[in-house]
């Protein structure tokens, strides 16, 4: 009894309610549309202590990431690789991200011999491709 009375006083019945199924279609729109186009960072995957230099380039985030740690063991995309294997999986990745810079992550008390065998196995595989060596600003 009292629901009409309530509507009778409202003038309206249940169908002038807000139909929200429009917003909600926009907002998951949306939603997918920042999830495809979002940038994801690479991490590493092992603690590395970088160097600490003055400039301040940086790299666009889509970059073939290869870190050395302080036992002189290279990871690529959080994986441990032998030295023979560098440049298998390098051309592997370069077929998922052609365009993609190639990032060193050395960690200080490596070995700069390693360092020096990876970009030399880099330069052979594609010798266009600039070197970035990952350092921390301070």
């Amino acid at each position: 009894m009292s629901r009409r009375k309530r509507q009778s006083f409202a003038g309206g019945s249940a169908e002038d309610d807000v139909n929200l199924t429009p917003m909600l279609d926009v907002v998951f729109i949306l939603l997918i549309f920042f999830i495809v186009t979002a940038q994801f960072i690479k991490v590493p995957g092992i603690p590395i202590v970088r160097p600490e230099v003055d400039n301040k380039a940086s790299v666009k985030p889509l970059a073939i990431l290869i870190a050395i740690n302080k036992e002189s063991e290279i990871y690529i995309d959080k994986k441990l690789v032998s030295p023979e294997e560098v440049g298998f999986t390098i051309k592997q990745m370069r077929e998922d991200n052609p365009r993609g810079e190639v990032v060193v992550q050395a960690d200080v008390d490596s070995s700069a011999e390693t360092l020096v065998d990876v970009m030399e196995t880099i330069n052979r595989i594609d010798g266009a491709t600039a070197i970035n060596i990952s350092a921390k600003i301070e």
